[in-house]
């Protein structure tokens, strides 16, 4: 399923592949992967939830992203709303990117490589504009690949634990690294890239930094394990990520992390004992995942 043009989007799969496309592209054909496409044993079943930024209700956001359980593939990104300045929508680049992850990840070049998957979605994308994105396939191993370019993160849980957490790019505070229609910008080759080997019941959490900028990962930890769902699960953690952006007094990932790069209340403020605090407005984008036995096994 590929998505970013609804407003609190919410979807469930479980082994199936949806594709709803808010930017419409000409199906390909390719030859496609075996690699990718023989079954295998465990897929995932999937939640996602968009909420967008509270100023950018009416179009839908800015985020996307591309989900399919039965081939564990998952992708989001998240369009950089300063081409807004240049009367650019920013949500067209991120939504073709996203359409074109529906088109190439069975593709036998990409082979089960998220960082191939994200050269080829990129050099197809011919809006303006740019995007952070982060892609992630799951081979029939149960080996999970990463590449991303950006601030969208990732998490990984087994057992209750936060195993594995993707590290963000940037140039400097609040300034990620983002693949772009111009030639300054990164490309594929800049990606982080990273493989983990999942366990059935492991969980996926990730999504645009409107999640991780206002959640801690040990609420994420508490409230993935109120649910067996994971569109619930998914809701629940959009649902809380948006109430702390709007929440002045909340002291939030986002908030701590300013004041750890030195931007703080004036000095006379901090005499009265005041810090900076509050979420950051943002779209929020989430998708969580478990790792399931796949249809047909029992």
């Amino acid at each position: 399923m590929v998505s970013g043009a609804g407003w609190r989007l919410s979807v469930s799969i479980s082994n199936c592949t949806l594709l709803n496309l808010p930017f419409r592209t000409k199906r390909r054909q390719f030859p496609i992967c075996t690699a990718c496409t023989v079954r295998s044993e465990i897929s995932l079943s999937v939640g996602a939830r968009l909420i967008p930024h509270p100023r950018k209700v009416e179009r839908g956001g800015e985020d996307a992203f591309f989900i399919s359980g039965e081939n564990g593939v998952l992708a989001v990104a998240d369009g950089v709303s300063g081409w807004a300045e240049r009367k650019v929508d920013p949500a067209l680049f991120s939504r073709e990117l996203m359409s074109h992850v529906s088109n190439f990840f069975a593709d036998e070049e990409v082979n089960c490589d998220p960082q191939i998957l994200l050269r080829k979605s990129h050099e197809a994308t011919t809006s303006m504009g740019s995007a952070t994105a982060l892609f992630a396939m799951m081979e029939k191993n149960g080996t999970l690949k990463i590449a991303h370019v950006g601030d969208c993160g990732l998490r990984i849980i087994r057992k209750g634990q936060v195993i594995f957490t993707s590290c963000p790019q940037e140039h400097y505070f609040d300034c990620p690294y983002q693949i772009s229609s111009e030639s300054i910008g990164q490309t594929y080759e800049d990606a982080t890239v990273c493989s983990i080997k999942l366990k059935e019941q492991d969980i996926i959490v990730m999504g645009s930094d409107g999640l991780f900028d206002n959640v801690f990962d040990s609420e994420i930890l508490s409230e993935i394990s109120k649910f067996q769902d994971m569109a619930e699960a998914a809701k629940e953690l959009a649902e809380l990520a948006s109430n702390h952006s709007k929440d002045f007094y909340f002291d939030s990932p986002f908030s701590i992390e300013s004041r750890n790069r030195g931007f703080d209340v004036e000095w006379w403020e901090k005499l009265l004992g005041k810090k900076l605090t509050g979420g950051k407005l943002d779209d929020i984008t989430v998708i969580v995942a478990q790792v399931v036995k796949a249809s047909g096994e029992q």
